[in-house]
């Protein structure tokens, strides 16, 4: 199995955690287009008027995917953040929220909330 595929199967699983946990999904896979200095967030979900962007990282070990989140990549999905809530003003009041979903096969899962 390539990493692509990988990759969509840690997403799916991120976000069935996060939906037993009470949150809901607005976007998967959330762009704001090429040029735009953004880049992709994964899962983009609400819970009660707190909207969280989420990044998921697979890796071999917990440790390794929490360190794969780097600066430069925090900054592309706060300028992501922007530009959907930019298009979206019906949540111009709710919280924001950076949290991370970390996956090491088999199925060992931690989520940080404000992790960035």
């Amino acid at each position: 199995m390539n990493n692509y595929y990988v990759g969509h199967f840690a997403e799916t699983i991120a976000l069935a955690y996060l939906r037993l946990k009470g949150y809901r999904k607005l976007a998967s896979n959330y762009t704001t287009g090429k040029g735009t200095g953004a880049g992709e967030v994964d899962l983009i979900v609400y819970k009660n008027k707190t909207i969280i962007f989420v990044e998921v990282k697979k890796r071999n070990t917990i440790e390794s995917a929490a360190y794969a989140i780097v600066p430069k990549q925090q900054a592309r999905i706060r300028r992501a953040a922007e530009a959907f809530l930019g298009s979206f003003p019906q949540y111009a009041n709710f919280d924001i929220r950076f949290d991370a979903v970390l996956i090491q096969f088999p199925y060992h899962i931690v989520h940080m909330e404000n992790a960035f």
